[in-house]
C-alpha cells in the first residue's frame, strides 16, 4: 500500500486538484457548478480559508486556497467541501445507486474520487506558476480556445485585478499563446 505523506505547514498557500469518482463529468452541468459554489461558500463561513483562485472543469477543480496563521489543516476542508456538495446532490436522482462495498465501508458515494493531489507552494514563482496552470486548464483540456472564454475560473477576477492582460493565453484570431512565468517562459505549442 502506497505511503501518503502530506507537507502541512500553518498559514501557507496549498495548489489542490479534486477529480470526480471514475472522471464523472459532474459539472458539465452548469446547476452542479453552483452547488459546489455553494459549497465552497458554505466552508468558508465554517472555517477560515482564503479561496486564492478556482477553476472548474467537467470532471475535475483545482483551487489555490490560503490557510489561517496557525492553522494548516487543508486535508479537514477538502473533506469538508465533498461532503458538502455530495449532500447537495440528494434528492435530486444525481447520486449513484450502486455503491462498490469498499466505498460504503469508507462512508463514500460514487461522487468523488477518495483522495486529492496538493502541493504546497514554496515561493512567489511557484504561485505563479500554479495560477497559470489553473487558469491554463480548460485551454489544455480542450474546452475553449482561451482563458477569458472559459467561465468557471478566477480568471475574470485576475484581469480586473491587473496580475493578467484579457488576452492573457489567448489564441483567437490564431494567436500562440506565450506566457511569463518570472524569469522564464514557455510557449504552449511546444
Amino acid at each position: 500500500m502506497p505511503d501518503y505523506r502530506r507537507v502541512y505547514l500553518p498559514g501557507h498557500t496549498v495548489f489542490l486538484t479534486l477529480v470526480t469518482y471514475n472522471r464523472t463529468p459532474l459539472f458539465a452541468n452548469s446547476e452542479n457548478v453552483d452547488r459546489l459554489r455553494w459549497a465552497a461558500a458554505t466552508l468558508r463561513t465554517e472555517m477560515s480559508l482564503e479561496m486564492m483562485a478556482a477553476a472548474i472543469l467537467p470532471d475535475h477543480v483545482h483551487f489555490l486556497w490560503t490557510l489561517p496563521p496557525g492553522d494548516s489543516d487543508y486535508s479537514k476542508r477538502v473533506g469538508r467541501l465533498k461532503v458538502l456538495f455530495t449532500r447537495s446532490l440528494r434528492g435530486r436522482g444525481m447520486l449513484p445507486e450502486q455503491v462498490s462495498r469498499s466505498r460504503q465501508k469508507h462512508r463514500e458515494s460514487d461522487v468523488w474520487q477518495r483522495r486529492f493531489w496538493e502541493h504546497t507552494i514554496r515561493d512567489e514563482m511557484d504561485w505563479q506558476r500554479h495560477l497559470n496552470y489553473l487558469h491554463y486548464n480548460p485551454v489544455k483540456h480542450g474546452l475553449v480556445a482561451c482563458p477569458h472564454q472559459w467561465a468557471y475560473s478566477s480568471f475574470d477576477r485576475y484581469v480586473q485585478n491587473g496580475l493578467y492582460e484579457a488576452d492573457w493565453g489567448c489564441q483567437c484570431g490564431g494567436r500562440v499563446p506565450r506566457f511569463e512565468l518570472g524569469e522564464m517562459e514557455m510557449n504552449v505549442g511546444e
